[in-house]
């Protein structure tokens, strides 16, 4: 009877056993069908995101209906800076690539992988490739969320969020071919493959692969930008705070300060030595944070001196003035200004701020709550449940709690960085209304006792989301499609026949003067040598662009001749918009700053009057008198441009 006992218990445990690896083999089975989901959802969001941007695009200028000279007028400013160097690069023998790669301030990298393909318009294969990059930054926002709320409904959310706000979290609707455009998606990634290497429950492989995907995308961002170890340095600052808190085990520290510190020795290497990343002050916190007592923290910049930083953020925070001209002018820049209210408005109307706020505060005050726990010598739970409602003890969310804290700051005070922090409120929100975690963590300091919190919060997780992708769908979906459906019209035909003129007219080795955004579409073109770009990290070109912008001060025919001459300038473009500029901004006009820089101010009873014994030099040209005939003569005039030749030989007819 024992040994039929025995014989029957022995039995039961077999279909014990076999029943846990039935249930063991459809949960991984379950999960992998989520996995494979997710993937193909977030695939195809950025797939679908990269159509609707080229749909977008074609309608907006036309774009597959012109020539190529209107296409290229198209790249305004700095982004057609960028595509002329592509222009070369296809262009240029192997010698002159590297040439071009080593001498120029640019950074060139992104074009590398392009240069080699001659199965599609270099235009269309370029702008393809912009696209394609958004589409990855896409995918990235819909991983992140998703690795960070379990759910893949979270991805969806954000890049809906994204998609609606579009004009605050991307430059690439009317200018394709920026830099940041470039780098920007390497960024989400790298941030992406962070998010999950802070996690702590992950498997080794699974660390393995995001610590692999962070190296390689942190030194592609370093790479491709020159900006990017500012951006670095403040999510470093993040990961300090982490370390400071004993938030992150010291190993992961270890290794991501081991990502930092190889990207940018490779980034230096294969930049040609460059320096600035040896001042950068992301070396300086990963130095600082070995070694804090050193209290070494000195911060450079690339191309400007740090003088100069320290008198433009002390102008830009009120602390001082100047009458120079360059830092008001960076100042008048929209980038460098504060944001104005409409951001704000249009998040709201999007729903994603209100959320944000709840997001952030549920967040915050938990984080808050686990690091004072951490602080007086409390341990932190080791395995986190559902059922614990600590949000705020994973690494992971306490990181993105200081992301969206910092950068945010940071939008609040220069309405470029919008497009550092819009992108991550959006998969900040869309992660915190999908997550059982946060509603789970409210449930318990509202000591929820009526109903299951684990339930509420399961439930919740899902109705919220599901409510507001409803209301997204039905406000803005007509509106997003209402765009693709819109036919704009954009043909700038003054500035199309001015490019024509200097491509048929002017000789092939003159140089022109102008305004940095007009002097970008000539470098494209036209290939003519210009006197400035529109690029605002190097101190010289910006005095450049000082001197050449006295053509609408109030200076005499000989002094303009003068500066004109000493850049080698043959001929001088002057712009109707520049020398008329209307604006409600009175004191960010170019001849109202050149005015304060040159001292033609003169105040009376609180009213500010320019005077100078000469007149404004772009009106008093267009008389067509001496001495103005002596040093410059009119090839070329439309209603928007006139274009002066500066004469090599001084003609004194009166």
């Amino acid at each position: 009877q024992q040994k039929d006992e025995g014989e029957v218990k022995g039995g039961q445990h077999e279909q014990e056993e076999s029943s846990r690896a039935q249930s063991c083999v459809k949960a991984k089975g379950l999960s992998a069908f989520r996995v494979f989901f997710g993937c193909l959802a977030s695939v195809a969001c950025g797939m679908l995101y990269a159509v609707y941007l080229s749909t977008y695009h074609d309608r907006k200028f036309w774009f597959s209906t012109r020539q190529e000279l209107e296409r290229e007028i198209t790249f305004q400013g700095g982004s057609g800076v960028y595509y002329y160097y592509y222009k070369r690069l296809i262009a240029a023998s192997s010698f002159e690539r590297v040439t071009l790669f080593k001498d120029h301030r640019l950074c060139l990298f992104p074009l590398l992988p392009l240069i080699k393909q001659d199965f599609v318009e270099p235009i269309y294969f370029y702008i393809g490739a912009v696209l394609g990059l958004q589409a990855v930054y896409v995918t990235a926002l819909f991983v992140c969320s998703w690795v960070m709320s379990g759910t893949w409904v979270a991805g969806m959310l954000a890049v809906a969020w994204y998609v609606i706000n579009r004009a605050d979290t991307t430059k690439v609707d009317h200018a394709i071919p920026l830099r940041d455009n470039w780098a920007l998606p390497y960024f989400s990634w790298q941030v992406t493959a962070l998010t999950g290497f802070l996690r702590n429950k992950i498997g080794s492989s699974t660390e393995m692969f995001c610590y692999l995907t962070m190296s390689a995308t942190t030194f592609t961002f370093l790479l491709v930008w020159e900006h990017s170890h500012y951006v670095l340095f403040i999510q470093g600052f993040c990961l300090f705070l982490l370390d400071s808190f004993d938030l992150v085990p010291p190993r992961k520290m270890a290794d991501i300060h081991k990502v930092y510190l190889s990207s940018l020795f490779l980034a230096y290497m294969f930049q040609f030595q460059n320096t600035a990343l040896l001042s950068s002050p992301l070396l300086s916190l990963l130095i600082g944070s070995v070694l804090a007592s050193e209290n070494c923290f000195q911060l450079g910049v690339s191309h400007m001196g740090s003088d100069f930083i320290l008198k433009f953020l002390e102008v830009k925070f009120g602390l001082n003035t100047t009458t120079d001209f360059v830092p008001n002018f960076l100042l008048c820049q929209e980038s460098f200004q504060t944001p104005g209210q409409d951001l704000f408005l249009r998040l709201t109307q999007a729903s994603v701020l209100p959320f944000y706020f709840l997001v952030l505060a549920v967040c915050l005050l938990s984080a808050l709550q686990a690091i004072y726990r951490r602080l007086s010598g409390q341990p932190l739970c080791k395995t986190y449940s559902l059922e614990n409602g600590g949000i705020g003890e994973k690494p992971e969310v306490v990181y993105h709690v200081f992301h969206t804290m910092l950068f945010g700051g940071l939008a609040l005070l220069f309405d470029g960085m919008k497009y550092l922090w819009t992108p991550y409120v959006c998969m900040f929100t869309a992660f915190g209304v999908c997550s059982p975690d946060l509603w789970m963590t409210v449930f318990k300091w509202l000591k929820l006792k009526s109903i299951h919190p684990v339930v509420l919060s399961l439930i919740l997780s899902t109705a919220v989301p599901t409510i507001i992708c409803f209301s997204l769908w039905r406000e803005f979906s007509p509106r997003v499609l209402a765009e693709l459906s819109e036919l704009q019209e954009f043909y700038d035909g003054d500035t199309v026949e001015l490019m024509s003129w200097i491509k048929s007219q002017a000789p092939v080795a003159a140089v022109f003067a102008g305004s940095p955004q007009l002097l970008g579409a000539v470098k494209l073109c036209s290939g003519s040598a210009v006197t400035s770009l529109p690029l605002y990290s190097d101190i010289n070109l910006l005095k450049r662009t000082e001197d050449t912008y006295q053509v609408y001060a109030m200076r005499s025919a000989e002094d303009i001749y003068k500066l004109l001459t000493a850049q080698k300038t043959n001929y001088v473009i002057i712009e109707e918009s520049i020398c008329n500029e209307l604006t409600i901004n009175k004191g960010c006009r170019i001849k109202d700053l050149l005015d304060i820089s040159n001292g033609h101010i003169v105040y009376d009873k609180g009213e500010i009057y320019s005077f100078s014994k000469y007149g404004r030099f772009c009106h008093e040209i267009k008389m067509n008198y001496s001495p103005y005939t002596n040093y410059f003569t009119r090839v070329f005039w439309n209603r928007s441009y006139h274009v002066y030749k500066v004469n090599s030989v001084i003609s004194f007819q009166y």
